[in-house]
């Protein structure tokens, strides 16, 4: 398998990095940093989620962040919706692009969104079916993939199952997500040909946590197996609501710092990046979750 010459960030650092945070973040800065991560060159930005402010009581905003960012032409700005009206919510704002999520594991599913896996699926039938009447573009995601918090390891087949169903139903692009962090570069090597044989491995990207701190890892474990999408955060903010421990996302410097170092095009200025995850964590009050971050502000100090 050819280590792709291009790869796509999905910069989740708005959505599912600030979705987790207790102190009340203003639109102004959620704006701030969706700006800040374009003018880095960031061309796929997942600005908020519309969901119940009862459930994600962070993503409140989201309509007022969508209607405030200084659009760049050539840049993706995408919402979770995983309903209906959620969607329609998003489609009122201007999103021309949307993400549902499944999980692997039924306990998740249940813990998640109180539902089972097949459940949580026909949920998702009327909004692609409203997608597809609006030329809106569904991005699927996929929980657990590599470990659940409450079923443990989770088969790959079982994996390949639900990424089959979204990827049939409409969804381009299909994430799978290792929520926990628990992987390995081996084990995310092994569910890429299982999910593979299943789903295309172009419409396939990954979407790791650094628990255990092999995210980077399992990154590199992608490349070689000819994947070219990954989602990540900036400063590493994040984690799961629903996953006891589990840590932020991989910070997009980290995964940044690897590409660069592999000759692997992203037209990411490193330096912006840095500079957007230092101001968010200022905001937050909260010390850069990214190594790389950390190391060059050190030798800039």
């Amino acid at each position: 398998m050819n280590i792709p010459r291009k790869v796509r960030l999905v910069e989740v650092g708005p959505r599912d990095g600030l979705q987790n945070e207790k102190q009340p973040i203003s639109v102004a800065d959620k704006v701030r940093l969706v700006d800040d991560l374009t003018a880095a060159g960031l061309g796929y930005v997942e600005v908020g989620s519309f969901v119940s402010p009862k459930w994600v009581p962070q993503m409140a905003g989201s309509a007022e962040v969508f209607a405030q960012i200084q659009r760049k032409a050539g840049v993706t700005y995408a919402a979770l919706a995983p309903n209906l009206k959620g969607f329609e919510a998003a489609v009122e704002s201007g999103v021309k692009e949307v993400a549902v999520f499944a999980a692997a594991s039924e306990s998740f599913s249940q813990k998640n969104i109180n539902c089972s896996i097949a459940e949580s699926l026909e949920r998702f039938v009327p909004v692609m079916e409203a997608a597809k009447a609006n030329g809106i573009s569904v991005r699927g995601y996929v929980s657990c993939v590599l470990g659940c918090p409450y079923d443990g390891e989770v088969p790959a087949e079982q994996v390949a199952a639900v990424a089959a169903e979204l990827y049939a139903m409409g969804c381009y692009e299909v994430s799978l997500g290792d929520t926990i962090g628990t992987g390995t570069a081996g084990a995310t090597r092994h569910l890429i040909n299982v999910v593979g044989t299943r789903v295309p491995r172009d419409k396939l990207a990954g979407h790791f946590h650094d628990t255990f701190g092999q995210a980077v890892a399992n990154i590199h474990a992608s490349l070689l197996e000819g994947i070219a999408v990954f989602d990540s955060s900036v400063a590493g903010l994040g984690g799961c609501p629903y996953a006891k421990g589990a840590t932020g996302n991989v910070a997009t410097e980290d995964v940044l710092y690897l590409l660069n170092g592999m000759g692997i095009e992203t037209g990411i200025d490193m330096d912006k990046l840095v500079d957007a995850g230092q101001r968010i964590c200022a905001v937050l009050g909260k010390e850069n979750g990214s190594r790389v971050a950390r190391a060059i502000l050190a030798k800039q100090s």
